[in-house]
């Protein structure tokens, strides 16, 4: 277990246990059984963009939170200079550099996405997840086989795709190099 998994699983149980929500309640939120949402709690599994947002969703708090455990403050404008976002990576897998997480209050998300090839995921289904809101990934550099409610297509340097990340979605690198890509993740709107 990393340092970083560590200590998310440290806040994460914090907050769950501080707001008075079971875990049960949590791993239900999160999309995934109990036994699987207490091995991230523990920080035995890497966390994915997706549980850790629907947990912080849950608990109130925002993303930054959990990752950093600080609040973020801004509220006018946030510069985040270049290598310098908040970096998730999931072992063997994406890494997230996130753009703003010290502006307050947001309505989006954005990361700067690298997808790394490798040729036994690009020829296997993609691992499909759901959230609430609306997803714009805009590709920079590689290429990018993207499923989305089981349409799939794959997006090139400047191709961009928009959707609706309730539906089932999920993406891999192909085409022999990594995919690097600007993603938004933009907030459900209340009805």
């Amino acid at each position: 277990m990393n340092d970083n998994n560590r200590d998310i699983a440290q806040r994460l149980k914090g907050l769950r246990e501080m707001l008075n929500v079971g875990a049960e309640e949590l791993a239900s939120v999160a999309g995934v059984d109990i036994d699987e949402y207490l091995s991230f709690e523990t920080g035995e599994k890497d966390f994915s963009v997706t549980f850790l947002f629907n947990c912080a969703e849950r608990l109130g708090v925002d993303v930054t939170e959990l990752l950093t455990g600080t609040t973020p403050t801004l509220s006018l404008c946030s510069i985040v200079r270049a290598g310098q976002g908040i970096v998730t990576t999931r072992e063997h897998m994406f890494t997230y550099e996130h753009l703003a997480h010290h502006f307050k209050g947001r309505t989006a998300e954005p990361f700067l996405v690298t997808a790394p090839f490798d040729e036994e995921a690009a020829n296997k289904p993609i691992v499909l997840s759901t959230h609430k809101g609306q997803e714009i990934d805009y590709i920079l550099d590689g290429q990018l086989k993207i499923n989305v409610n089981g349409r799939t297509t794959i997006l090139k340097a400047g191709d961009t795709a928009y959707y609706d990340s309730a539906q089932p979605h999920g993406m891999v690198a192909v085409g022999g190099k990594d995919c690097k890509f600007v993603a938004v993740v933009l907030k459900h709107l209340e009805d």
